[in-house]
């Protein structure tokens, strides 16, 4: 695909539609010189996609009664063969009567361009509308901005987005030709020629896309993205995503840096020109601007200082500064200047201000100049549901959200540092993510010039990154193993506060289905678990289950709310296959599972749920799950068949190909239980399947943890012999392969 293809299907729709138009009007009798067809929008700039709508306008002198027939007759035979077409009939001056309030018109008739019939009364038209559009500029920018912005809202920023909108959203085609039209008024400054490489690039993704789809659209589905890479000559769909990442960037930059500008003059500023803020650098009309007569050459450390002035006092650095920082980059020495790295500091604990000046240094390259690590994640894609962002703008998210927690940790600078380098070897995506960035952080430290010790707490927190909240969601913290694992990983009171800051920073940055109140308050009841055994206290335990006294009833279900989640505790008679029932049950109210205990006391077995309901679930009753929980436990409740047909409505949703299922059973985990871990893509009823499985072998199951991070479902078990006793390794093994084994047939 190419702007030269789109150009030729232009000149293609343009012969065709003026065949049709001038046979119209010969068989009306039109006089020639009284109409004119023309193209706007996309089609008029030459620029039609292969599934794109042909926008046209006609425009005619006066209203006459052939008029609506010799419309009819012309639109008639697109009509019939199906070609998408809008068309609009008007005067010049209704034209631009309606262009007067509506802007989505006269941005598609400033592209406005001549086809068939009266050329002056089109070039009329196109010369008024462009006059207005130069006359009337201040009413016009004020609606063009807000609908710029109500479209951000709606469709969201295309860089960052797991499944985008090429066109409507943030940073797209659509912000590319409002640029257009920006310069066009030749009041502002707009670099088109900044942008025109990732505008194309842009454009031939859609027509890729709208060839590979049946029905053409413009939003990028995860399932279609491997088709279009491959029609484009990528390798793989995360080297073309990053490219879109980069191209919608660019776009966003520009768009954001001509607006501020439009805004910057409408300003009032004080009277006085500038405020020296530090050698070379002032505050300008609201800017950070270079001093005037200043050498910058002779300066290396100059540009980190501006950026965390800038970060510091909410303003930004004006472009002609980024410009003359990386005209006159030098590198800095190794290891840093301590005054350089305070800075640096500085500048990542502003806050939501750092990322605004950050892009900016970033489009110029300058931050990979500083941190050369730093171009293996530039733009990098996550394609998962989990993650919102490429990864540099979530470790900028991340550091965001860490410069809100600098207050609770002795050492904020390390906090900010690790916060906004964590991710760092996701660059490298043949090794382990934290491992490697461990790794890679150390040497960054050393060179940036912390401390070997501080150098050995970065690598710690890389490392262990991810340790608190996969420990609190996929671990029974009731289990003294749990807590005396994370505590030997730990090692100490301080890596423990800066490594739980971290761990809510990562999860705030990520998104709400990676931190929610539950896992928020999981972590935070690991963490008081930790600080109680360093202290050399007993750490506090919840009350252990207990059956009321002279129960006798069969079964007993109470519900109690906990806001956005429900405790359910159940007590029936133990038998063989309870909780596999009781699993299937919440399954088919649409009950997601979170957590659960379990315990038999004589004859019943006693267990607490906690859930949380799907968005589709109507809160079943305590009398309905106690009806349904006994008929399945009697055989009278098909509860495979339900879980089936749930099974069956997911699998016919489009969706990608998923790996096979994981199980594994470990020994060294738990105290005193065997731990079977299973991972698996997300669906309905896998705790009711592995249940169903392990109850085959009369195992009984302690405790269950569940977890769910996007798409993967993380479940873990806590498993005894009859006696009380972890199974033998060799039982375990063939249980996990059991277990997956199943979860395969029905996966």
């Amino acid at each position: 695909m190419s702007t030269r293809e789109r150009r030729d299907r232009s000149d293609k729709a343009d012969r065709d539609l003026s065949e049709l138009f001038l046979a119209a009007v010969a068989k009306h009798q039109i006089p020639i010189n009284s109409v004119a067809l023309a193209a706007v929008g996309g089609y008029g700039r030459g620029e039609l996609s292969p599934g794109s709508d042909l926008d046209i306008t006609i425009i005619h002198k006066a209203k006459n009664q052939k008029l609506d027939e010799f419309v009819s007759d012309f639109l008639y035979p697109l009509w019939s063969s199906g070609v998408q077409i809008d068309h609009s009939v008007r005067t010049p001056e209704e034209l631009i009567e309606v262009a007067k309030t509506d802007i989505r018109v006269i941005l598609g008739a400033l592209d406005l361009r001549f086809i068939a019939g009266n050329e002056e009364l089109s070039s009329e038209a196109s010369e008024r509308i462009v006059k207005l559009w130069q006359t009337d500029y201040k009413k016009f920018l004020s609606d063009l901005h807000n609908s710029m912005n109500e479209r951000s809202e709606r469709n969201g920023e295309l860089a960052f987005l797991l499944e985008p909108d090429l066109k409507e959203a943030r940073g797209g085609l659509r912000d590319a030709n409002t640029l257009r039209a920006l310069s066009l008024l030749g009041r502002e400054r707009v670099p088109l020629e900044k942008i025109s490489e990732a505008q194309v690039f842009l454009q031939n993704v859609r027509d890729s896309l709208h060839t590979a789809v049946t029905k053409p659209r413009d939003q990028l589905l995860l399932t279609e993205q491997d088709k279009v890479a491959e029609l484009m000559g990528f390798n793989n769909a995360d080297e073309l995503m990053m490219m879109v990442a980069k191209s919608a960037r660019t776009i966003d930059y520009v768009t954001d840096s001509v607006w501020h500008s439009i805004e910057h003059k409408k300003k009032r500023f004080p009277l006085r020109k500038s405020i020296r803020l530090a050698a070379g650098v002032i505050s300008e009309a609201g800017e950070i601007n270079l001093e005037p007569n200043y050498k910058l050459n002779e300066n290396s450390e100059i540009g980190m200082r501006a950026a965390a002035i800038a970060a510091q006092q909410g303003l930004p650095l004006s472009p002609e500064f980024v410009l003359q920082i990386a005209e006159n980059f030098s590198p800095l020495p190794s290891p840093w200047p301590r005054q350089v790295r305070e800075d640096l500091i500085s500048f990542i604990g502003a806050g939501s201000s750092m990322i605004r000046v950050f892009e900016a240094l970033d489009q110029e390259n300058l931050i990979s100049k500083w941190i050369p690590e730093w171009e293996h994640v530039r733009f990098l894609p996550q394609r998962n549901v989990l993650h919102r962002h490429t990864v540099d703008r979530h470790m900028l998210e991340t550091a965001v959200e860490a410069a809100k927690l600098t207050r609770t940790v002795r050492r904020p600078d390390l906090l900010l540092f690790a916060a906004l380098f964590h991710d760092i070897g996701k660059g490298f995506q043949d090794k382990d993510h934290s491992e490697y960035g461990a790794q890679l952080i150390f040497d960054l430290a050393q060179r940036i010039g912390f401390s070997k010790q501080d150098c050995e707490t970065l690598r710690f927190l890389v490392a262990e990154h991810l340790t608190l909240s996969t420990a609190a969601t996929r671990r029974d913290l009731d289990d003294p193993q749990t807590i005396s694992d994370v505590v030997s990983k730990v090692g100490n009171h301080e890596n423990l506060h800066l490594l739980h800051a971290l761990s809510i920073a990562d999860g705030k940055a990520t998104g709400k289905s990676a931190w929610s109140d539950w896992k928020a308050r999981l972590v935070e009841t690991l963490v008081t678990k930790c600080i109680a055994v360093m202290s050399g206290e007993e750490p506090i335990s919840p009350p252990d289950l207990q059956l009321p006294e002279n129960f006798s009833h069969d079964i007993q279900v109470v519900m109690t709310s906990l806001g956005s989640v429900f405790e359910i505790e159940i007590i029936a008679k133990d038998q063989v296959g309870l909780l596999s029932a009781i699993a299937g049950v919440l399954s088919i109210n649409r009950l997601d599972l979170r957590n659960a205990k379990t315990k038999t006391i004589g004859d019943y077995a006693i267990g607490k749920w906690l859930v949380t309901p799907d968005v589709n679930a109507q809160i079943p009753t305590e009398e309905k799950l106690r009806e349904q929980i006994t008929r399945a436990i009697r055989g009278e409740l098909d509860l495979q068949k339900k879980i089936d047909e749930r099974i069956d409505f997911y699998r016919n949703l489009p969706g990608i190909l998923t790996p096979d299922p994981i199980v594994s059973a470990s020994n060294d985990i738990a105290s005193s239980a065997t731990v079977l871990e299973v991972r698996m893509h997300d669906r309905p009823g896998i705790l009711y399947s592995v249940a169903k499985s392990i109850s085959r072998f009369g195992f009984d199951i302690n405790a269950v943890v569940i977890s769910t991070l996007g798409a993967e479902a993380f479940d873990t078990l806590y498993l005894t012999t009859s006696n009380g006793e972890p199974l033998s390794d060799e039982r375990a093994k063939l249980l996990a392969t059991q277990v997956e084994s199943a979860l395969i047939t029905y996966r």
